[in-house]
């Protein structure tokens, strides 16, 4: 994949003087005073915005925050604490604009917030018109935000088309860069773990890996319904009988190939879906009627483990169980723990895995943590990515 980035302008010092749009993505979580309660993502933007500063640009940056109602901004859809908190870790004022499409003042050194590029209107829409004034407003346009990739919106897509220079942010190429050594060049052999509550949500990431890794663990209610197709019981489990064929199907080609599917020997089980429950511990094969699979057991942790340990290349997607309430965390526990201690080449995304690798803390011991919900699993399931795809597209006709 080869794609333009921000360092090539920099390593060629064609930037001083020159105008950057960077589209970042700092779409924070906050709380209900509108406070900033985790600001990962603003770090995560950090590098490209300091690049272009140091190289002597004059730096436009802008984001999406929650879910605005194009043309009707309300103070919640506001940049302003994302401008805060950038100003603390930049040590420099970054003043946030509204109303920005028609020109934006800012000076060489200087960087300005515009704000939330998701109030203009027809901006889901990729709108040529809105496109071509945004480009405007540039010489060189900056795609940092791989966690909207996915989506061909009028500043990650129709802009890349306009503007005088286009090019990849740090944040955005080292995304590709991690998913492509993992799924396109992996080293052998290369273990998936697809979890989740429903197979429906991940079938087709399940049926894309299926042909390519040496293992596919699924956990969760995904396992559920492969454990049914298996013919083994699973009691009141969540399941989705109508996708056991699926199941199935994917068994049989990861088998046809030598490839494998690891069942659960052992799980843990509960009477109700509950922070309390009483956890118990059975073989697959004595699941009652009335029981809830909510983890794997202790002896299937540790198989898994032992193969994960040995992989050269782990990509994973979702918790092993319920991990959230302690009692039913094991799995994921000793998951997490053998992919970091794995010698080999680690991906991990999604939010409930993000969520499992800072409680279980291994956060500096996974070798990438994607940023992209969305967008990492379109790339898990093979789609072509348009944010991606027009960079590339601009690169190729230099």
């Amino acid at each position: 994949m080869t794609i333009q980035t921000l360092n090539d302008l920099i390593t060629q010092n064609a930037l001083a003087g020159k105008r950057v749009f960077i589209r970042s993505d700092l779409n924070v979580p906050q709380d209900d005073a509108g406070n900033i309660t985790d600001d990962t993502r603003i770090l995560a933007s950090i590098p490209a915005i300091k690049q272009a500063l140091q190289a002597g640009a004059a730096v436009m940056v802008t984001s999406h925050l929650g879910r605005p109602v194009e043309g009707d901004f309300k103070p919640a859809d506001s940049l302003a604490p994302v401008a805060a908190r950038m100003s603390e870790l930049l040590g420099q004022t970054v003043a946030l604009k509204q109303n920005w499409v028609d020109g934006v003042d800012v000076q060489a050194g200087q960087i300005v917030l515009l704000e939330n590029c998701r109030v203009n209107v027809g901006e889901k829409k990729n709108d040529d018109a809105l496109a071509q004034k945004m480009a405007a407003l540039c010489d060189v346009y900056v795609n940092d935000a791989f966690g909207t990739a996915h989506r061909a919106e009028a500043t990650t897509h129709g802009i890349t088309k306009y503007a005088g220079v286009a090019v990849a942010g740090p944040l955005l190429a080292a995304e590709l860069d991690a998913l492509g050594k993992a799924l396109t060049a992996p080293q052998k052999p290369l273990a998936a773990i697809v979890a989740g509550s429903k197979v429906s949500s991940k079938l087709t990431i399940l049926k894309s890996l299926a042909d390519k890794v040496d293992q596919l663990i699924v956990g969760g209610g995904i396992a559920n319904t492969f454990l049914a197709a298996a013919g083994l019981p699973i009691g009141k489990s969540l399941v989705e009988l109508d996708l056991i064929e699926e199941a199935k199907s994917i068994m049989a080609a990861m088998t046809a190939r030598g490839a494998t599917v690891p069942m659960p020997t052992d799980v843990v089980t509960a009477k109700a879906f509950s922070k309390d429950a009483v956890a118990t511990i059975k073989a697959v094969a004595d699941v009652a009627a009335d029981d809830m699979i909510l983890d794997i057991g202790p002896d299937s942790a540790a198989v898994l483990a032992a193969q994960l340990l040995n992989a050269g290349t782990i990509v994973w997607n979702g918790p092993m169980g319920v991990f959230e309430f302690d009692q039913f965390g094991n799995g994921t526990r000793v998951v997490a723990q053998a992919i970091a201690d794995s010698k080999g080449f680690s991906i991990a995304g999604g939010g409930d895995t993000l969520a499992a690798i800072a409680k279980y803390n291994i956060t500096d011991k996974v070798s990438y943590i994607s940023t992209g919900g969305g967008a990492f699993l379109e790339f898990l399931e093979g789609k072509t990515l348009p944010a991606v795809e027009i960079l590339q597209l601009r690169s190729n006709a230099l």
